[in-house]
Formats: structure tokens, sequence, C-alpha cells
């Protein structure tokens, strides 16, 4: 009997670490600059996000320290309120780390499409006694 095989894909996720190993950008950290480019500013984007403004100002402050210079540039309020945008490095990191993501993600949806899937095509293998 000719089991139906399952539809299978493959995932993967990348990040950026130090030399210590901790955490300085990746998928998370992506989603909170993309969310205060949407806003303009820290408090809209951590309330669009359902996050404390301590923990998305923490993630961001983090990544600022581990890669040596700012990600983004932060006015304070006043007349015309506060707000913040992206720092010309923030925005090489941000776009470079979207082709990162795509280009990982096309390579291993190659790899998977033409190594794995066509194993998985193969007919079974028959298990047979010796008896």
């Amino acid at each position: 009997m000719d089991a139906k095989r399952p539809s299978l894909k493959i995932k993967s996720k990348i990040w950026i670490e130090d030399q210590e190993g901790k955490a300085v950008f990746g998928a998370g950290r992506m989603r909170i600059l993309s969310a205060v480019e949407e806003h303009g500013s820290i408090l809209a984007a951590s309330k669009a996000l359902g996050m404390s403004y301590r923990a998305v100002w923490g993630k961001i402050k983090a990544a600022e320290e581990r890669l040596g210079q700012p990600i983004l540039k932060k006015q304070t309020g006043g007349v015309r309120g506060g707000g913040s945008t992206l720092t010309p490095f923030g925005r090489t990191l941000t776009e470079g780390f979207r082709q990162l993501e795509d280009l990982t993600r096309m390579s291993a949806d190659t790899f998977f499409r033409d190594v794995f899937n066509s194993a998985m095509q193969a007919p079974p293998d028959t298990i047979t006694s010796g008896r």
C-alpha cells in the first residue's frame, strides 16, 4: 500500500551575535525597527507590538552598544513632540539583514527542494526478514 507522503517545507531563523554569543540583531529587533519607522516613535512602536516601552528600548540600546554605533536617531519631546527615525547605519543594517534573510531563505528552499524532497520521492525502503 502506497501511503501518502507529507508535504514538507524548510524553515530557518538567523540572527547576528557578538563574540560573546550575545544577540546583536535578528528578526525581533528587525520588527522593532520596522515598527519605529512606521509609527515614528519608540512608544508608538512598543504599543503596536504589544511590548513595554522598557523592553523595546532595552533591545535597541543593547543592539546599539554591541554594534558600537546608534541605529536610531531619537528626538525628545517638546512643542512638536518626540520621535525616532533610523540612522543611515540603522537603515543599512535593516536593508542588509532583509537581504540576508531573503538569500538564506532562497538558498535553504533550493537545497531542500533539490536534495531533501527528491529523497522523499524515492520509494520507501523495504524491510525484509531473512526467514
